[in-house]
């Protein structure tokens, strides 16, 4: 079941991400955080975006979330995408499912683009990004520095509405203001 997460699946998430934290550069994050932590972040941006999980069992398996692309107004239609899958369940179709929920959640918020930052090489976050549709846009050069080593990011991205219907939510917005 893909359903929107709560606060008493932080400690779940919080294993999943540490999982990640510790054994990859998916991440660029370098110390392991807490349940609370995790809770502070699904607070805030549920405010206003998505955070999903994927449970099964009462299992979470996987986690999905957009945050603002930045933060000048002139980005309000965009967002960053975020997927973890638990280690235990990579390949198994968690991941597709939990992201095609999360861009078809996405159609009823005032967002046009979705961006997606990949830690390169990772063939497999690279073939489920483009298999759901997205582009690669960019790759930016030793940005990062994890476990001793260098990493380049690529930027992958979606359109997820159409020019008229940006247009429209345009239009709204600047009603609404």
């Amino acid at each position: 079941m893909i359903r929107d997460a709560l606060l008493s699946d932080c400690p779940q998430i919080c294993s999943i991400y540490n999982y990640f934290i510790e054994n990859s550069r998916a991440t660029f994050e370098e110390r392991q955080v807490e349940p609370s932590d995790i809770a502070s972040r699904v607070v805030t941006l549920q405010k206003e975006l998505l955070w999903l999980v994927y449970e099964q069992q009462g299992e979470i398996l996987g986690y999905a979330y957009v945050s603002p692309w930045k933060g000048r107004s002139a980005y309000r239609f965009s967002v960053e995408s975020s997927i973890y899958v638990a280690h235990s369940t990579a390949g198994k179709g968690v991941g597709t499912q939990l992201y095609q929920a999360l861009l078809n959640r996405l159609q009823d918020y005032p967002i046009a683009t979705v961006i997606a930052g990949i830690a390169l090489p990772n063939p497999a976050s690279v073939a489920i990004h483009e298999r759901l549709g997205f582009h690669k846009v960019a790759e930016f050069e030793k940005v990062g520095r994890k476990f001793g080593e260098w990493v380049n990011v690529g930027y992958w991205q979606q359109q997820i509405k159409t020019e008229q219907q940006i247009d429209e939510l345009e239009q709204r917005v600047l009603e609404e203001c």
